[in-house]
């Protein structure tokens, strides 16, 4: 059967926050369809990773013919490097959970890089029924926790992330999907994601751009800005957390690195 997405919303004409909605929701859904094919396993994995790139590709070049596109499943043309607009996809991030039904801690990504900045990205958490975008900022509300909680990798956390969690008395709380663990901040499920164990621009593109609009901090681990659209796409590390804990945060790296 042929996946059709359907006809974007009209405003996605101009709007590049609804179409970038609009991509992450429709290339999620077709992810759902994959989950029920009886795939299993690596089978599995690589064919949501096809489905959603592909479908992400084709509806790209029909609706921003002149843009260049950065996706994870896909080759790296560098002509990117010299272009004003660079979508950067990631189509399935969270493979592994993704292939273990029916664990929801996997995401579609979908950002726009446009003269040297993030403008526009969408996180569909499709499990969820839920996409995140810059459109319609995420109001994040008041921390509900006694204690803060720090979003780590259910299956690589970073050894230095327990020092960081002794100094700051935190949680943590691990779970699949850098996408996840950003959105997570965001639905006030913890208070931050600190990350140096290695990742690529797609991995947080969309997921910071959306945590940017919902007023939340973002960096590298050092303070620094994230950039996006280099000609090297490793970007190794990051933190998004609530602005009240960014401080905090960066003086601990600092003055302990990342051992």
């Amino acid at each position: 059967m042929t996946f059709d997405p359907g006809t974007p919303p009209a405003d996605a004409a101009t709007d590049d926050h609804v179409l970038a909605t609009w991509l992450a929701t429709v290339a999620g859904e077709r992810l759902l369809e994959v989950r029920q094919e009886g795939l299993e396993g690596r089978e599995l994995k690589d064919a949501g990773d096809v489905a959603a790139h592909d479908l992400l590709m084709a509806l790209l070049a029909e609706h921003r013919p002149g843009d260049a596109v950065l996706s994870e499943e896909g080759k790296d043309d560098k002509v990117r490097l010299g272009s004003s607009r660079v979508w950067i996809v990631d189509p399935l991030d969270g493979t592994r959970e993704f292939s273990e039904p029916p664990r929801d801690d996997w995401a579609v990504h979908v950002a726009l890089w446009q003269d040297g900045d993030l403008v526009a990205g969408a996180v569909a958490q499709p499990a969820l029924g839920e996409t995140f975008n810059t459109g319609q900022p995420s109001v994040v509300p008041p921390s509900t926790a006694a204690r803060p909680r720090i979003a780590v990798s259910r299956s690589r956390p970073p050894e230095f992330v327990n020092a960081l969690a002794k100094e700051l008395d935190a949680e943590l709380v691990p779970m699949g999907s850098a996408g996840v663990k950003v959105m997570s901040v965001v639905r006030d499920i913890t208070d931050a994601y600190v990350h140096a164990g290695g990742q690529y621009e797609w991995d947080s593109a969309a997921p910071v751009a959306v945590a940017r609009a919902a007023g939340l901090f973002t960096s590298r681990v050092d303070g620094t800005p994230l950039a996006y659209n280099q000609e090297d796409v490793y970007l190794p590390d990051l933190i998004v957390c609530r602005p009240e804990l960014a401080e905090r945060i960066v003086a601990f790296v600092k003055g302990h690195g990342l051992d």
